[in-house]
């Protein structure tokens, strides 16, 4: 049985936008779709994803990822306890990594997942979980 799969803001963006990488973001997700399963994402990466289109392309369109896009996608979206944040606080602590990609990381590890994503930050923590490089 394959692992589940779990997108970063990277992973997303890219799939969004169909930069390098993207259509391995597409086939994961068709692959869940078929079998009625789903891929990961944690909300802090969810809002990640939101306020880079905000910046990007206004608030409309941020609005409309999140009510019309993401809706359609079979995205799972992962919620955090108190306990979960400071784990994601803990990894943070000992890693050069951003807060949001630390909940990444974090999720993963509770979920037995596997992180699509192309953001080179990630390399810092491989030893931690594993990685899918979407732009390899």
């Amino acid at each position: 049985m394959k692992r589940k799969r779990l997108l970063d803001s990277f992973a997303m963006v890219s799939y969004l936008n169909k930069e390098n990488g993207f259509e391995k973001v597409r086939d994961a997700m068709s692959e869940v779709q078929e079998s009625g399963g789903s891929v990961l994402m944690n909300e802090v990466n969810i809002g990640e994803v939101y306020y880079i289109l905000f910046r990007k392309r206004g608030p409309e369109n941020a609005d409309y990822f999140i009510d019309i896009i993401l809706a359609s996608l079979p995205i799972l979206t992962v919620s955090n306890c108190f306990e979960d944040v400071l784990n994601a606080a803990r990894i943070k602590a000992e890693h050069p990594l951003s807060f949001a990609d630390c909940f990444a990381v974090d999720t993963a590890r509770r979920h037995n997942a596997v992180i699509m994503t192309g953001d080179p930050e990630f390399k810092k923590v491989e030893h931690l979980v594993e990685i899918d490089w979407i732009n390899k």
